[in-house]
This record gives C-alpha cells, sequence and structure tokens, in this order.
C-alpha cells in the first residue's frame, strides 16, 4: 500500500507561467523525492508600469511516501 502526501509552495519567474512551473517542481525535487503529480491552484502577475514583470504560481504537490 503506498501513502501519499500534498504540500503546496508558490513559486516565480518573470518569463512565464509555465517557467515558474518548472522552477518550482524541480526545487522541490532537491528535497523530496518520489513526486507524482502537481495541480496549479493558482496564478497571479506583479504588473510595474503597466507591465507584468513577474508570474507567480501556488502548486500543489503530490509524491508518494518512502
Amino acid at each position: 500500500m503506498s501513502v501519499a502526501k500534498i504540500i503546496e509552495i508558490s513559486s516565480e519567474s518573470p518569463n512565464s507561467f509555465e517557467e515558474a512551473i518548472q522552477n518550482g517542481i524541480a526545487r522541490a525535487s532537491k528535497t523530496m523525492h518520489n513526486i507524482k503529480s502537481a495541480w496549479v491552484k493558482e496564478q497571479h502577475v506583479v504588473v510595474d508600469n503597466g507591465k507584468v514583470s513577474l508570474f507567480r504560481v501556488d502548486l500543489k504537490i503530490t509524491f508518494v511516501l518512502d
């Protein structure tokens, strides 16, 4: 029987939502093993002088416990 755990993280990128997601999963992979899925809970942008300057995502990451 497997037991999974879900954690919530935030990640950001100056380029795109996709890069923010990749950055978050890559960073989480450094300390968690057996990551199985990620769900994008929310997306936000930071706007400076009428332009998007930062893409931010809140992720729920599911991983299987050892």
